[in-house]
């Protein structure tokens, strides 16, 4: 399971699935501290994300630059396209984050 917090960037319009799945794209703005050898970085990406089902039905109540908190895990975004995609499985929102954990 893969887990990741940040600010909710952009939301596509809801959409469904042939079978009527509710399906919702979106970015995440991650911004944290991490300890890489011994030395304290700066962590900043934007990670492309969907949610299906009950997931994305919560999201609709998200507005861009709310704090949320996903889980989830990664895979290619198609055959042809490979880079990732976080497929969140839990949402929930936060007041606040700092390095990555809710404050």
């Amino acid at each position: 399971m893969t887990q990741l917090s940040g600010r909710l960037l952009e939301r596509g319009a809801l959409r469904r699935t042939p079978a009527g799945i509710p399906v919702l794209e979106f970015l995440l703005a991650h911004v944290s501290t991490q300890v890489e050898a011994d030395v304290e970085r700066k962590v900043e990406c934007e990670m492309a994300c969907v949610a299906m089902g009950r997931p994305a039905q919560v999201l609709l109540a998200a507005r861009v630059g709310d704090g949320i908190r996903l889980a989830g895990f990664l895979a290619a975004r198609s055959l042809k396209r490979r880079s990732p995609i976080l497929h969140v499985n839990t949402v929930e929102f936060v007041e606040g984050t700092e390095n990555g954990i809710q404050t």
